[in-house]
């Protein structure tokens, strides 16, 4: 399993759930244009701990994605060049 970032990050990048990440698995665009961060779902090892972390509650194990964010499963998925499916 892994975590996904959705929609109350956008235009907020706290990078909270960065500094808290084991694994370095949370990014944005290496020129900083994306308009949120992203969890890398192969790097992710689902500890968790970015959960807490996140000012704005942006973060759910990727079963528990609220119905109106389930759009961002994918999104995460592509911004790493993941398959989805």
């Amino acid at each position: 399993m892994t975590y996904i970032i959705a929609e109350p990050c956008v235009d907020v990048k706290d990078r909270t759930c960065v500094e808290v990440c084991p694994v370095d698995c949370i990014k944005e665009s290496p020129d900083g244009s994306s308009k949120m961060l992203y969890i890398d779902p192969q790097e992710c090892i689902d500890c968790g701990a970015c959960v807490p972390a996140c000012p704005v509650e942006a973060i759910f194990p990727e079963q528990e994605v609220p119905e109106k964010w389930k759009g961002y499963i994918p999104l995460n998925y592509q911004f790493f060049g993941r398959n989805y499916s």
